[in-house]
């Protein structure tokens, strides 16, 4: 086998790990706070972690059949969730004085794993529709289950350009690979993209549109 194609499949094989560490470290971060937040327990807070963190990529890797998913097979992912589960534990006041802070956290995980889950689904042969969506739901999964597991409405169903920032992400590393060009780059420019545009929508409060109220003779008539 050719060594540069042997190389470039090793270089996308690490950065797809460092992406998914890195995406691991900072969700856990957002689940571990929540917890706080709610007054959970160790064990809660350290399940909330392990949840937003891994969630988003367990479904992606089920859904593409890289199984065992790689958050249950590779230890590594385990211990990044916990670590920072138990930071968030003992030094949660440090967390909530910081709180502007995680939510710049958060939108690095939320792009770090969009463009990782992209870049693995593409590796795993699937069409670029499909593999720009499993960027996306890799990206807002952990969320999603993270916010159930405390009974709230999930984030991405009522928050500023969350699941959109994740889309764009993904789509700009889709046609970074329809149009061959270097993947460390492409995901850079990827990772960019959701995470510049995941901070203008909580700096200026953008939104994607919302039906209007209803008025009290409508809500009579959901009522009947």
């Amino acid at each position: 086998m050719p060594l540069i194609p042997v190389l470039e499949q090793k270089a996308i094989h690490e950065l797809l790990l460092v992406l998914d560490l890195a995406g691991t470290f900072v969700f856990a971060t957002s689940g571990a706070m929540l917890g706080v937040r709610r007054n959970l327990d160790i064990f809660g807070i350290l399940v909330l972690s392990f949840a937003a963190s891994s969630a988003g990529g367990i479904a992606r890797d089920l859904l593409i059949g890289a199984v065992p998913p790689a958050a249950i097979r590779d230890w590594r992912y385990l211990a990044v969730a916990l670590a920072a589960g138990l930071l968030a534990f003992f030094w949660s006041s440090l967390f909530v004085r910081l709180r502007a802070a995680i939510l710049v956290f958060d939108a690095a995980g939320l792009a770090l794993f969009a463009v990782a889950g992209t870049q693995k689904a593409l590796a795993y042969g699937l069409n670029p529709l499909m593999a720009a969506l499993l960027g996306m739901l890799t990206g807002i999964g952990g969320g999603i289950v993270r916010d159930l597991l405390v009974a709230r409405t999930p984030a991405v169903l009522r928050t500023d350009l969350y699941a959109l920032a994740a889309l764009a992400g993904a789509a700009l590393v889709v046609i970074g690979h329809a149009l061959t060009l270097p993947p460390i780059p492409t995901a850079i420019a990827g990772a960019a993209v959701c995470f510049g545009l995941r901070l203008m929508a909580i700096r200026h409060g953008w939104n994607l549109p919302v039906p209007r109220p209803l008025e009290s003779g409508d809500e009579r008539s959901e009522r009947d």
